[in-house]
């Protein structure tokens, strides 16, 4: 009966921790990010000195396969970036990731993901009308699709702590599509990003 009993006990108190350890997975991010077009992995010194096209990004994220050395993660993304005189890009998408932990501070991670786009022109969009006058024909925008891919790497500033922030630095390749169907279906984008994450805890009740 007593072997029973700790068996019990044994299984209940590996559900709790169990538990517990899932509190502690997800995660929220924030990035800052510069962006140019080219082609996948293309002129990607180009990011640092030429055209400057900003965006921001955030993200909700959890981890659902924690290993010692091994990580596997989603997360849901909502982004912002200014490609000049061409558009304002609002992606919303879904990304699925690994990370591999080298030790209690660095990692490295690649990840892959899709969703959606909405492209609204950076310029002026002029129609001529039934009176023979130019008017504002810009409109709310266009819906499109993009998918990305990325490689990065990350930085735990409290080493082994469930609560340390992380820095993050990743290359992203990023398609948007339909862009222009006559001449450009596919606009390749390379973005380098820069940001941190932090886990999101709750105390058990």
């Amino acid at each position: 009966m007593n072997k029973y009993l700790m068996l019990l006990m044994l299984t209940v108190l590996s559900f709790k921790l169990d538990a517990q350890q899932q509190l502690k997975t997800k995660f929220i991010s924030f990035s800052v990010m510069n962006t140019h077009t080219a082609l996948p992995f293309g002129k990607f010194t180009g990011i640092f000195y030429k055209a400057f096209h900003p965006g921001i990004e955030i993200s909700y994220g959890k981890n659902f396969a924690v290993k010692n050395k091994h990580d596997w993660y989603y997360d849901f993304r909502l982004a912002c970036f200014y490609h000049r005189f061409v558009q304002y890009g609002i992606p919303v998408y879904s990304n699925l990731g690994y990370r591999y932990k080298f030790n209690q501070h660095w990692s490295a991670f690649t990840e892959a993901g899709a969703g959606y786009l909405h492209s609204i022109p950076a310029t002026a969009k002029l129609r001529l009308n039934e009176a023979g006058d130019y008017e504002n024909n810009k409109g709310p925008g266009r819906m499109q699709a993009n998918a990305c891919f990325a490689l990065g790497a990350g930085y735990q500033l409290q080493g082994a702590s469930a609560n340390s922030l992380n820095l993050f630095i990743s290359y992203q390749q990023r398609l948007q599509f339909p862009f222009v169907k006559s001449y450009v279906p596919l606009l390749p984008y390379n973005s380098f990003l820069l940001g941190l994450s932090r886990p999101l805890t709750r105390k058990n009740k």
